[in-house]
């Protein structure tokens, strides 16, 4: 379920709720393909999916740096503000990738609203996000981000 806030002004009600859960989604072999192209960084365990069925995590896995992109993808499930000029991504305070996602596993994330804070014609928004792979014992990314939205 999506958290609807109808101007940015609004979201500093929100502090400290928990906005809800996106739905879930695939993680395919061709989006780690593409974002180790993307990154340079064609470590086996992303993209050999033969070799990988007798490593360490018995299939291919996501990088952990795709994971944190898709984040903004997944939080457009979970909070839509309404009446904003623009947003923008301004950052991550803190990152960690505490299990693997696994290729073909699906991902959703789960968001905290932390702080808001005024900035210069808008707001800044940090929330806490966990993403999670569907039916894992522990999250795969946590992460702080930082989003601009303004007037």
């Amino acid at each position: 379920m999506t958290t609807h806030v109808g101007s940015i002004d609004e979201l500093t009600a929100l502090v400290g709720t928990h906005l809800g859960y996106s739905p879930y989604q695939v993680v395919t072999q061709e989006q780690v393909n593409l974002f180790a192209d993307a990154t340079g960084d064609h470590q086996w365990i992303h993209v050999d999916p033969e070799r990988a069925t007798s490593g360490p995590f018995g299939t291919t896995i996501a990088h952990g740096y795709l994971t944190l992109s898709l984040i903004p993808v997944l939080l457009g499930g979970v909070l839509r503000v309404e009446g904003v000029a623009m947003g923008v991504n301004y950052g991550t305070n803190k990152v960690r990738f505490t299990s693997p996602v696994p290729v073909g596993s699906e991902i959703r994330a789960g968001a905290t609203l932390a702080s808001v804070d005024a900035v210069n014609g808008g707001v800044q928004v940090c929330l806490d996000v966990v993403v999670e792979v569907k039916d894992a014992p522990k999250p795969s990314c946590v992460a702080q981000v930082v989003f601009r939205y303004y007037h």
